[in-house]
């Protein structure tokens, strides 16, 4: 690899299960996403304040899965230079460097990681017109990050460090049973991905920002209201200093509001290794959540990928 970060940004994570209806009008109707295309079996969502073409994309599939995680790069150079490190450490190709048939088109290329989930990374793609999100809309302004499972997180914790270039921001741990979560980062933004420890490779969470503090608590307050089961909060994490309100989507799967994410010095800063046992604050600064506890991580566990190294149809 190169010693400069090839990778930007987060742009989408998509998703496949069963009930594509059902999805579709929780993160369209509730949610706040914005349906922006559509093909069979497949559907679009932007967040009106991203410049993405689209956050999120649902497919309908008869296996519940997490179909890839997309990340941005600066440009085709960028792309293909990635693809050739890629090539060189041996990783195993899903779709090599091309034009992109997804909308806003641009340049990418797709190969799976450590654990076999795909991994698209992107140039050169049409930028979306996007607007300010107003005082009291409560609705996401963007893809915040997404976080994975793993039964090996320090191995794939590695395994993005040596090819992509992530750097670790901090890491959770459970007193002496070790390691909980890995944070990792691919711009100032504390986490863009992280990696957290579980039973088997799964999606844990996908995190959307809010406008400020009102708008959160606002969308936080939607979600109780439409009874959709909540997983943990409303709180503060101490790892990031961001806000955190988890919900449950039809399919089962673990989505987050959250605001305030804290932006790093990238040239001080020294990751941090925080005990969740030791200091209470590091499960939630201001104390209104919902203790975290076995029942609460084994809903983040989610179901297991059943479909590792096997690349979605489109």
């Amino acid at each position: 690899m190169t010693d400069r970060h090839l990778i930007t940004h987060l742009r989408h994570v998509d998703i496949a299960m069963p009930d594509l209806d059902a999805q579709l009008t929780f993160y369209r109707d509730l949610w706040g996403l914005t349906e922006v295309a559509a093909d069979s079996g497949v559907r679009f969502l932007a967040a009106e304040g991203s410049p993405e073409q689209y956050v999120v994309r649902l497919r309908r599939d008869r296996l519940k899965r997490l179909d890839l995680v997309a990340f941005g790069a600066a440009s085709v150079a960028d792309v293909d230079a990635l693809a050739g490190g890629l090539v060189k450490n041996g990783v195993r190709m899903v779709r090599e460097p091309g034009p992109l048939d997804t909308p806003g088109g641009g340049y990418g290329v797709r190969f799976f990681d450590g654990d076999g989930r795909v991994v698209e990374v992107s140039a050169d793609v049409a930028v979306r017109a996007h607007r300010r999100i107003e005082a009291r809309e409560s609705i996401p302004v963007r893809l915040s990050h997404v976080v994975i499972n793993s039964p090996a997180p320090q191995a794939t914790v590695d395994w993005y460090v040596r090819n992509l270039g992530f750097r670790l921001s901090d890491t959770l741990v459970l007193g002496d049973r070790g390691p909980f979560m890995y944070f990792l980062r691919c711009n100032p933004q504390h986490h863009s991905f992280a990696v957290a420890r579980a039973p088997h490779a799964s999606f844990h969470h996908a995190s959307f920002e809010m406008r400020g503090l009102d708008e959160y608590m606002r969308g936080t307050g939607r979600m109780l209201r439409h009874k959709v089961e909540k997983v943990w909060g409303p709180g503060r994490h101490y790892a990031g200093d961001n806000t955190f309100s988890y919900f449950l989507d039809p399919a089962g799967n673990t989505v987050e509001y959250t605001t305030e994410l804290e932006l790093l010095d990238e040239d001080t800063w020294h990751p941090h290794v925080y005990d969740m046992l030791a200091n209470e604050d590091v499960i939630d600064q201001w104390g209104t959540a919902n203790p975290m506890n076995e029942a609460v991580a084994a809903r983040q566990f989610n179901d297991p990928d059943h479909c590792l190294f096997q690349a979605p149809p489109i």
